[in-house]
């Protein structure tokens, strides 16, 4: 009997830890679209500051292109505020937009 109070304690901190985690990454890092960027500059951002490989940060690339702006990180403020102020600094526009469920 023991065994099993101590695996339902285990399963709710599971479950406890998984909210956590949903709700630390509910901000998304945006990049916006330019005409001043090259796609290699915006590749090359995306793979130092955001760690992305290079396959990833040519899909974003593009999407922020085409589509005008793109959510290249999801996490937590305070681990995506020190990269879009990397990016911003590398002269690229670069927001964190709080995520809304539906």
């Amino acid at each position: 009997m023991i065994t099993g109070i101590n695996n339902s304690a285990q399963v709710k901190e599971d479950v406890d830890t998984e909210l956590l985690d949903t709700l630390a990454a509910s901000y998304n890092l945006i990049v916006w679209n330019d005409e001043v960027n090259t796609f290699d500059w915006v590749i090359e951002t995306l793979v130092e500051v955001c760690g992305h490989t290079t396959e990833q940060a040519e899909q974003c690339a593009f999407i922020i292109h085409f589509q005008g702006k793109y959510a290249v990180k999801q996490g937590d403020y305070e681990t995506l505020n020190p990269m879009r102020e990397a990016i911003i600094n590398r002269g690229i526009n670069a927001t964190i937009e709080e995520m809304v469920e539906h």
